[in-house]
């Protein structure tokens, strides 16, 4: 569980780092969509994952493993309660660092009942001896336990019910192989576009009974990052000052008030990404540089540069990553409102 932060230095960027942190309020968690009909976007992955789930009810089976991948907030954890919902199964949630022992994973497999889901959030943090556990159960339905020390050792095999597994990641790369090859559909979930964030802005807003105009809903969307998870903070950011204001709608230049009080500019970089973009161009002529010296400059975590500000940064053009390291480009240049040179040959190669 993450740290509550106190700080100034952290204030500033609490809305973007906790949308990114996996942890939901109870009322984020009353806000996710139950069915498939009311997920915005993700077309392709409702249709396959609505033929699968067809099929085994048909068939009268467990829906088969299932994996979901891509930057955190974009609903993997969402789609696992969707299938469970549509599936009228039991689902237990757990994580990969929450599980430290074979026996535990051992204790929560003999308890999942038949049909039912085990979703394993960050499952490329399992540990390798754990993840072993998982092989014969996710084939056979079937975990090999051994019992006793030295000679008089022996194992035992304990059946399992049917039951699907549905695993989160954030880092693909990391699964090992043989788990990953034992998932009979993977789905890599990509930003959301700005029109399903609007979609999906005033779907929410609609929810915690409060009426948002279309102009302000998409400039939540604008500076959503690509992600619902951040959307939805925001709109609760933005909410709680027409509470406080006693104001009838949310209306596009409340939004703006909001947001710039809460550092988050009109394309939603927060403080942090600035000083990432400035540290790079002025302390590094920008770049090339390494992503463990950008965390030691800014007293950041390794993980929480390369796997919160990063992406955005990349997907929105700010930044290269080149062999030697990161990169911003003129695009980047401009946001910060300095002129762009060429001081390297990685720079010169982003013209």
């Amino acid at each position: 569980m993450a740290n509550n932060k106190h700080s100034n230095q952290k204030d500033d960027a609490s809305i973007i780092e906790s949308s990114y942190s996996g942890i939901d309020s109870e009322l984020e968690r009353s806000l996710r969509p139950s069915r498939f009909s009311q997920i915005i976007g993700r077309k392709k992955e409702k249709h396959n994952l609505k033929i699968m789930i067809d099929a085994a009810l048909k068939r009268g089976e467990s829906l088969d493993h299932v994996i979901f991948y891509g930057p955190p907030g974009l609903g993997k954890t969402t789609l696992a309660y969707v299938i469970a919902k549509e599936l009228k199964s039991d689902i237990i949630v757990t994580s990969g660092p929450a599980i430290e022992r074979q026996g535990d994973l051992a204790s929560i497999l003999t308890n999942i009942p038949r049909f039912g889901i085990l979703f394993i959030d960050e499952i490329h943090r399992l540990q390798r001896s754990v993840e072993e556990i998982l092989y014969p159960a996710m084939e056979d339905r079937a975990i090999d336990i051994i019992i006793g020390k030295g000679p008089s050792a022996r194992s035992i095999r304990l059946e399992l019910e049917d039951f699907t597994i549905i695993g989160a990641t954030t880092r693909i790369g990391l699964l090992g192989a043989p788990l990953r090859n034992r998932f009979g559909a993977s789905y890599r979930l990509d930003f959301y576009s700005v029109d399903d964030l609007k979609q999906m802005v005033k779907q929410k807003a609609s929810l915690l009974n409060v009426s948002i105009k279309d102009d302000a809903a998409l400039e939540i969307a604008k500076r959503s990052r690509g992600t619902a998870r951040t959307s939805i903070r925001l709109l609760r950011r933005v909410r709680d000052y027409v509470d406080v204001r006693n104001f009838d709608k949310i209306q596009k230049d409340v939004v703006q008030r909001v947001l710039a009080m809460h550092e988050i500019d009109e394309v939603g970089l927060d403080s942090i990404d600035r000083k990432i973009l400035r540290l790079i161009v002025l302390d590094f002529s920008g770049g090339p540089v390494g992503l463990s010296t950008i965390a030691a400059a800014l007293s950041e975590e390794l993980n929480t540069i390369a796997e919160v500000y990063e992406p955005y940064l990349i997907q929105s053009g700010f930044i290269k990553r080149t062999p030697r390291g990161r990169v911003v480009t003129r695009k980047g240049y401009k946001h910060i409102g300095m002129s762009y040179e060429e001081n390297s040959e990685e720079q010169k190669k982003l013209v």
